[in-house]
């Protein structure tokens, strides 16, 4: 007959079972964002961080850490670099100071209509080939791109063409979006995206190149500004999810693969979840009497690309990559048909 184990023996013995699974993961990784805790995009961010732990049974443990954390914005290329991060999910614009490519890469202003485009020309025309050809100079490796979608404009004033942008004071990040909107005739404001609400509420913008329409929705924007631009027709800023480039090279090949193909998951996850939030959000805005949302007519969409191009031109010949990548992502977008 089988003697059975004393509970006590028993006891320890699951114990140390438990113990050997809760073990320090072999890699342990501070990434920060461009976002303030709670935001949508801040809660998709630390889901990834959720399904990499996951994915690879507990080897790969990574913090997510709202903007402003450990530095400001605009100083995590540096940060990952040194190792004070490890990464960071940041748009590649708030780097424009270091090489104007950044500020092409991380947002072209009125190239894409869908963001579905975007993220295959990123995966499968060589845009992420390109990036990293950028980033790991800097030490950084791009795991992967995504994107949040197209941007809305909130503003105080109706905006219904290109000409009501003379003279408009809009919040508008450091980089080509800021050039561009000034080539439209507005006034740019280079505010961080912590300050347009109380930008908005104390009349020192206008208006605000800011995020999607459901997240200036859920943080009152139309409240300030009732006369949101919506479908958008600037903004698609990328989210380039970047690790230390040594950390990357020193990872096993099974792990490089986990944390591609979890990036492709959270690109294509962001961008649906965002999308129902905003036919959410429209729905209720619409609801709303003191709302009015204005849809750009095309022929003023049109003008506004026109503008974008020009400034497209005149930054690709700034050094060789912008050169490189205005070549590519212009042939790309000519072979689709989407100029």
């Amino acid at each position: 007959m089988m003697s059975r184990m004393p509970l006590k023996t028993l006891t320890v013995a699951v114990l140390g079972a438990l113990a050997i699974d809760a073990q320090a993961a072999e890699y342990e990784w501070t990434f920060q964002t461009s976002e303030t805790a709670g935001e949508p995009q801040f809660e998709m961010k630390k889901a990834w961080a959720e399904n990499v732990e996951q994915m690879s049974d507990g080897r790969i443990a990574i913090e997510i850490l709202p903007v402003g954390s450990v530095v400001q914005a605009n100083q995590t290329l540096q940060a990952v670099e040194s190792g004070i991060l490890q990464g960071h999910l940041t748009d590649p614009s708030y780097f424009t100071g270091q090489n104007p490519a950044f500020g092409m890469m991380g947002n072209l202003v009125g190239a894409w209509s869908d963001p579905y485009d975007f993220l295959d020309y990123m995966n499968n025309a060589g845009g992420e080939e390109l990036y990293n050809e950028l980033v790991e100079p800097y030490g950084l490796h791009l795991i992967g791109a995504a994107a949040t979608g197209l941007e809305s404009l909130p503003s105080t004033k109706p905006i219904r063409s290109v000409e009501d942008m003379k003279g408009l004071k809009l919040r508008a990040p450091e980089g080509m979006v800021y050039n561009i909107f000034e080539a439209a005739g507005a006034t740019p404001v280079n505010l961080p995206g912590s300050e347009v609400y109380t930008g908005l509420e104390k009349g020192v913008i206008d208006a605000a190149d800011y995020t999607v329409f459901a997240t200036n929705q859920a943080q009152g924007l139309h409240e300030f500004a009732p006369y949101p631009l919506y479908p958008g027709f600037h903004s698609l800023p990328m989210v380039s999810v970047s690790l230390n480039k040594e950390i990357w090279e020193g990872l096993p090949a099974d792990l490089k693969a986990i944390l591609e193909t979890s990036v492709d998951s959270l690109a294509y996850e962001m961008v649906a979840e965002l999308k129902t939030r905003d036919l959410e959000a429209v729905r209720e805005a619409r609801n709303n009497p003191d709302i009015e949302i204005i849809d750009l007519p095309a022929e003023e969409r049109a003008q506004f690309r026109s503008i974008a191009k020009e400034e497209w031109a005149d930054w690709a010949e700034k050094n060789e990559i912008t050169q490189k990548y205005y070549d590519s992502v212009v042939g790309y977008l000519e072979n689709h048909n989407l100029l």
